[in-house]
């Protein structure tokens, strides 16, 4: 597995290839369908968005509640699909990678390939174990979200697989 270590940039990008099993740590922030839709609302709005995009890292979930002693919840991904309408105007932004599960739409694709970004796996059905590689975790924006909320996470050594490469190749169509 290949340590990579966050913020991305496009020498780290560029080394992986789709299929690439790595371990991330670093910095990264959850945004769901919910978020997506205010993110692309304030760009389209040309207002103030609450976080820096450039070179970060959004993971598709919807953290549990904590419980005691916890850090975070069970913190699983969701369906990336769903976020595909808004996925062009935050990679404009700079947004550098995304996690979560599933396919991408062409469109998608094509996009991660045009600003040579990336799109990793995280393993689905595992979210209590994946919230143990989380050892910070602080509300960001949108509070009123509840789980949708943008949450800064710092991680260590979460695990995923290069779903779709800079170069667009995607492990749903290896032919």
């Amino acid at each position: 597995m290949k340590k990579i270590r966050l913020p991305l940039d496009e020498k780290i990008i560029s080394g992986l290839n789709a299929g690439d099993r790595v371990l991330l740590t670093g910095i990264i922030y959850t945004a769901r369908d919910a978020t997506h839709k205010r993110l692309a609302d304030c760009i389209k709005n040309k207002k103030k968005l609450p976080l820096e995009l450039r070179n970060q890292m959004i993971y598709y979930t919807g953290p549990a509640p904590e419980k005691p002693k916890q850090i975070i919840g069970s913190c699983g991904p969701t369906t990336s699909s769903r976020m595909d309408e808004y996925t062009p105007s935050l990679l404009e932004k700079g947004l550098k990678g995304m996690i979560g599960k599933g396919d991408r739409s062409k469109e998608v694709v094509s996009e991660i390939k045009k600003h040579k970004a990336i799109y990793f796996i995280a393993p689905g059905g595992c979210g209590a174990l994946l919230s143990q590689t989380v050892k910070k975790c602080d509300l960001v924006a949108y509070g009123e979200l509840g789980c949708e909320a943008i949450y800064k996470l710092e991680i260590k050594d979460f695990p995923a697989i290069v779903g779709i490469d800079c170069n667009g190749k995607n492990i749903y169509n290896r032919r």
